[in-house]
């Protein structure tokens, strides 16, 4: 009797362990039932929100990135177009400085930021193209790090010397520095600097030889040149327009592709027989890798109608820079050949960063 009973006890516990334990996993599939409609409503507020941010950009101030310090030539091209593209954007477009180790602070930051559409960087050539070939650890990789929007503006080199150096030409320069090889002075605005970078390409293709002469920056550089420290520099040509005009410094070639409209008497490089040094330094406009495609058609759009602007454009032309206003896409191959250039003037002339 006593098994008996025990054998129903046996039966009624493990019928009652059976009930709980599919009570539980009741319990359990209805949280994770919960859980995964609060998922689900959760996936689809943050999709409804992210369409919504994309169709309803720009919703907060916009910053633009200069690397540079105030009063260059990124700066100037910088200030000359965030007004109009804040009218053109509906939003404040705001300008930060962050200068330092030739561009590569301001331009790691930018890297580093959300690519939302909110953080924007305007850099020279300088950090797109010629950085790649001086450092080996660069905090970022132009091709790779960036969405880039335009080629903004260029300007032109334009070879000066000192009001009094002794020859009258770019003929009688280049014989001049041949029959005193190593003798003549030219200033840059920095070691690997893009004025350093023409001169090392003129030497090249000359085959003449020059002391190079590195300041920090342009303004100590032209002091000195107007002083009579140094012989000549390739610089470029907003920087030296009025101090040629006036006769304090004599200009012998420039180097685009066609003369100036600012200077019509000075003849180019290729006009002079000096060919293949076509060179311009430009400003360019970029984002943080990621950029949806209707924000940075937004960008864009915004930029170029600001370059094409009546006033900007007479601005820019003023101060002796072209309207480029490219595509992103014209952007990517024109860097990939400059940056493929450079590499190969840096190599050729063994220049090394400071």
């Amino acid at each position: 009797m006593a098994s008996k009973w025990q054998a129903k006890g046996k039966q009624m516990v493990e019928k009652w362990q059976a009930n709980l334990l599919a009570l539980i996993e009741g319990c359990l599939l209805m949280v994770n039932f919960i859980f995964l409609k609060r998922s689900l409503f959760l996936l689809g507020c943050l999709i409804v929100w992210g369409a919504y941010s994309q169709t309803d950009y720009p919703n907060k101030v916009i910053t633009v990135v200069v690397p540079f310090p105030v009063g260059g030539s990124s700066d100037m091209a910088a200030r000359a177009v965030n007004v109009k593209m804040g009218e053109f954007l509906g939003q404040s477009v705001l300008i930060d400085n962050k200068a330092g180790a030739t561009g590569t602070i301001g331009a790691g930051f930018v890297r580093r930021a959300p690519s939302d559409g909110y953080t924007l960087m305007i850099a020279p050539i300088s950090v797109y193209a010629i950085n790649p070939a001086l450092f080996a650890n660069l905090p970022y990789d132009p091709q790779k790090d960036f969405d880039l929007l335009s080629v903004m503006v260029r300007a032109p080199n334009v070879l000066v010397t000192r009001a009094d150096f002794p020859v009258s030409n770019l003929k009688e320069l280049i014989d001049y520095m041949r029959i005193n090889p190593s003798k003549v002075s030219f200033g840059s605005s920095g070691n690997g600097s893009s004025d350093h970078l023409t001169l090392a390409l003129f030497s090249q293709k000359v085959g003449v030889a020059a002391i190079h002469v590195a300041y920090k920056g342009s303004g100590p550089m032209l002091g000195d040149l107007l002083g009579g420290q140094i012989d000549a520099s390739f610089q470029n040509l907003n920087l030296v327009l009025n101090q040629v005009r006036a006769g304090k410094l004599k200009a012998f070639a420039i180097t685009s592709a066609n003369r100036s409209p600012l200077l019509p008497n000075v003849p180019t490089l290729g006009e002079s027989g000096v060919l293949d040094v076509e060179v311009y330094s430009w400003q360019g406009a970029a984002a943080p890798k990621g950029l949806s495609p209707s924000v940075q058609a937004k960008l864009h759009a915004a930029l170029i109608n600001s370059l094409q602007s009546t006033e900007i454009k007479k601005y820019m032309t003023d101060q002796g820079f072209e309207i480029v206003g490219n595509t992103p896409q014209e952007f990517k191959v024109f860097l990939a050949a400059e940056t493929h250039r450079w590499k190969r003037v840096v190599e050729l002339g063994k220049i090394v960063a400071d």
